[in-house]
């Protein structure tokens, strides 16, 4: 069977099987069982209970719900409150004001967190009444927000990262380097933007702040100090090379049962209810790696993925061009899948084309990262706004409008990167790292 056939037999099953409705994970093996079974004409079965274990079972994916955990225990904290407690001080003289805390905010989280949805709720769920009250512009809260809780994908420990990794068998601990400046450089323009913003707009006219000493400012900073803590524990322990990605996941678990204890917000429904949504969202990203393994298999067998290859290679693209492609092909397939599933469902047969081109895989996992960023914002299905829209009530149409600068910014940044690697690779060459985290 030719590979134009067998693209067409995968893409019909999935398309049918997704729109069915059928969970993402399952329709990657249907997808993979059909591939092995008819395209290639292979007995299923023992391929499919081997690679689903071996995936399932992988000591670099430990870190996973581990990280998750963490992230759902500080979900349930007073960490938002005291977060914005500490840091509406510093932010409030800056041009801007305290639209700065949704950007600070969800970078600090981010670093605690991993997960975007995450850092957008329990940031959003404390900013956005704040700022409502202090009179700041709807549309531009409500965009920096969407923008800024993408930091969580990107800055360690971002759960995407440890997916990317794990797929592609590289070191956690390299990704997790590669993701610091360009998650800090990302940050930065978000910040330019509102400063620019700030001035630009009319409608820019929120209640002063009443003025603090440089003393008072400091005696409010005390609320930082638990989450400062904790990311020195999870992400100091790495970069020293304490920890790998998974024993630094453990470190952050205990730390953050510590913090909720020391809030008062750890009791036993707090400590069950944290678990099982960490499991339920463990589970649900160990199906979807599991199915992509299989399906990663059955294209291998049906030679796919290295005909592609050869054909991007026959089309002579340079570096830019394929990079371009790759970047409005996730784009559009953000706009119908979660950032993981679009990372483990395409990494088979972009990752040998990329490796082709000679592009470094540390690098184009943080590029990977910016488009699956966009992913979240860009409608139909664009995660955050769901989350957006659940908290604030608006429209749909609304939230995505307010989030389109942001987007921009993204757009930006994907030209940073490629106009200057070394923000993705400086940090892993110049920090020896663990193979396979």
């Amino acid at each position: 069977m030719g590979e134009l056939t067998a693209i067409l037999v995968f893409l019909a099953v999935l398309f049918v099987l997704l729109g069915a409705g059928v969970w993402v994970g399952l329709a990657l093996v249907g997808v993979a069982y059909v591939g092995m079974e008819v395209v290639a004409g292979r007995s299923a079965g023992d391929a499919m209970i081997t690679t689903m274990w071996t995936t399932s079972s992988s000591w670099t994916l430990t870190a996973l719900p581990l990280f998750i955990w963490m992230g759902e225990i500080l979900y349930r904290t007073r960490l938002s409150e005291d977060m914005f407690r500490g840091l509406s001080p510093w932010m409030a003289r800056l041009p801007g004001g305290l639209v700065h805390t949704n950007i600070v905010g969800c970078a600090v989280f981010a670093a605690v967190s991993g997960s975007s949805a995450a850092t957008l709720t329990t940031v959003g769920k404390m900013s956005i009444p704040e700022l409502r009250r202090r009179e700041y512009p709807e549309n531009m809260v409500i965009g920096t927000l969407a923008g800024a809780a993408t930091l969580g994908l990107m800055i360690p420990p971002s759960l995407t990262l440890i997916v990317y990794g794990v797929t592609i068998n590289e070191s956690i601990r390299k990704l997790f380097l590669a993701g610091v400046l360009p998650g800090f450089v990302l940050a930065l323009m978000f910040m330019a933007y509102v400063a620019i913003s700030s001035k630009l707009s009319k409608n820019f006219n929120p209640q002063p702040e009443p003025v603090m000493s440089f003393s008072e400012k400091l005696k409010n900073s005390r609320f930082l100090i638990p989450v400062i803590l904790l990311i020195t524990l999870v992400i100091g322990s790495m970069y020293a090379g304490i920890a790998t990605a998974t024993e630094a996941a453990a470190f952050g678990v205990l730390g953050a049962l510590v913090l909720a204890a020391a809030q008062g917000s750890l009791s036993w429904n707090t400590f069950t209810t944290s678990l099982m949504g960490a499991t339920r969202t463990s589970a649900m990203i160990a199906l979807i790696l599991a199915g992509a393994a299989f399906l990663s298999l059955s294209m291998g067998y049906t030679g796919l993925p290295r005909a592609l290859a050869d054909f991007i290679g026959e089309l002579q693209l340079t570096k830019f061009q394929l990079l371009m492609a790759l970047l409005i092909f996730y784009v559009v397939l953000g706009c119908f899948l979660d950032g993981i599933s679009s990372v483990v469902l395409t990494m088979a047969v972009v990752e040998p084309m990329i490796r082709e081109a000679g592009i470094d895989v540390i690098w184009f996992g943080i590029f990977v990262v910016v488009a699956v960023e966009m992913a979240q914002i860009t409608p139909p299905i664009g995660f955050n706004l769901f989350v957006l829209q659940g908290m604030t009530k608006h429209g749909m149409g609304y939230i995505a409008k307010a989030a389109l600068p942001m987007f921009a910014i993204m757009v930006l940044m994907v030209f940073v990167l490629i106009a200057v690697p070394e923000l993705a690779t400086w940090l892993p060459n110049t920090m020896r790292a663990t193979p396979g985290g």
